[in-house]
């Protein structure tokens, strides 16, 4: 959206006395600008740059101006992978993998996603949302601007349409930009426990469908592990979704290699998530595809895996890396961004400026929003977060500390 500098704007919103971390391509490390302002007009960023080089036109539209006294503004927060809509907790499947059972001995003991299954099922749309909205507090409290809410704990189709509509309605209740995902194809549900190619059926001709029609989710998930569904059976999903328009992502590779990173590739997905067994044949295949690498050092941490995600081959391939929470009850119960960048960066050796650009820009481009948000340019959202911090190393570097000053959603 360019603008005309002569042309006479509306009340303009003005942050003077920056310094910004605008993340705008072309740009060297996080796009920096020691002394800089961004401005807005309902809801989108007229400018982002040098003060000194501010158009006399809006400065003299800027109808209120801030003044930042030096602080951080970079791009506001994107959490581009939650199962943030759920009941109850799995406090005691913890206490199970404290006294070592693995992820996989849990579900198939009837824990894990099925229990979530159970508990989703039980309560009405509105105890779940009064249930979430805390969860979402406490990003949003941490600079988070724009969310992705998967559903897939109810896995029929009157429980995913309650999910997605409480995940639709975060939005209403809060300041917040909310992605939806449909993730039907999350786990095999008890009742097609001994059938699941009949599951599928469910997923690809009845709940997907219906679920387009009633405009209730922005993409399409799916999870291939041997615990769950084949590659063949995830196909079968992403094809449905193909024909009714719908991108997809996928939980990939994370307990082994089944050729996820690849699948998704093969899709043109968003993303592909986890990877923890991606192979670098399956890195060099996202990076043709433009297929984002999502790291979840939370659900890494939390079932004390050992295998790392290839960093090295996404890096090698040009691969973009996003970092997000994987905020759930049972693998990564955790509703720090900020957090999740700190372990983003110890545990998988990913570096400031990949931990910052992987909650804005890259983030962004995992939902396939890059046009709208994840950096500061003229013409996107104006969705900031303004910090207490002197150099962006601090958002990585502290554990259990917020900095955040002050967020700003489309410039409220």
């Amino acid at each position: 959206m360019p603008i005309d500098p002569n042309k006479t704007l509306g009340p303009v919103q003005l942050w003077r006395n920056a310094r910004l971390a605008t993340l705008a391509p072309g740009r060297e490390g996080l796009g920096p600008v020691e002394s800089g302002a961004v401005a807005a007009r309902e809801g989108r960023i007229v400018y982002a740059g040098p003060e000194n080089k501010l158009p006399a036109h809006i400065v003299e539209a800027s109808a209120i101006v801030v003044d930042c006294d030096g602080r951080l503004i970079t791009p506001g927060l994107i959490d581009c992978h939650t199962h943030l809509v759920y009941a109850g907790n799995r406090a005691n499947e913890f206490e199970m993998r404290l006294a070592g059972a693995t992820y996989e001995e849990i579900a198939r003991a009837g824990g894990g996603i099925v229990s979530s299954v159970e508990a989703l099922r039980a309560e009405s749309e509105d105890t779940l949302l009064r249930e979430t909205l805390p969860r979402l507090d406490a990003l949003l409290a941490e600079g988070v601007t724009t969310i992705e809410v998967k559903s897939g704990y109810g896995l029929d189709l009157e429980n995913e349409r309650k999910s997605l509509r409480v995940a639709r309605r975060l939005g209403s209740e809060r300041s917040v930009t909310v992605q939806t995902t449909f993730l039907g194809a999350h786990t095999v549900p008890p009742a097609y426990r001994d059938d699941r190619d009949a599951y599928i059926d469910l997923v690809v001709d009845e709940m997907l469908p219906a679920v387009v029609r009633e405009g209730l989710a922005d993409a399409v998930d799916g999870f291939a592990e041997g615990i769950a569904f084949t590659p063949g059976q995830i196909e079968r999903v992403f094809e449905a979704a193909k024909a009714l328009g719908l991108p997809v992502k996928l939980h990939a590779d994370q307990l082994s290699d089944t050729g996820g990173a690849a699948l998704a590739a093969r899709f043109g997905a968003l993303s592909a998530d986890h990877l923890e067994h991606a192979s670098e044949s399956g890195a060099a295949a996202m990076s043709v595809a433009g297929t984002v690498a999502v790291m979840l050092p939370g659900a890494f941490y939390f079932i004390r895996e050992t295998h790392k995600p290839p960093v090295d081959a996404f890096r090698r391939h040009g691969v973009p890396m996003a970092v997000a929470t994987d905020s759930n009850p049972g693998t990564s119960p955790l509703t720090s961004l900020l957090l999740a960048m700190n372990m983003a960066a110890t545990l998988f050796g990913l570096t400031v400026e990949e931990c910052v650009a992987g909650v804005t820009r890259h983030a962004a481009q995992a939902l396939g929003i890059g046009h709208e948000t994840g950096t500061l340019e003229v013409g996107k959202w104006a969705d900031l977060a303004i910090w207490d911090v002197e150099r962006p190393a601090e958002l990585v570097y502290r554990m259990g500390f917020n900095p955040l000053h002050a967020r700003v959603w489309r410039d409220r």
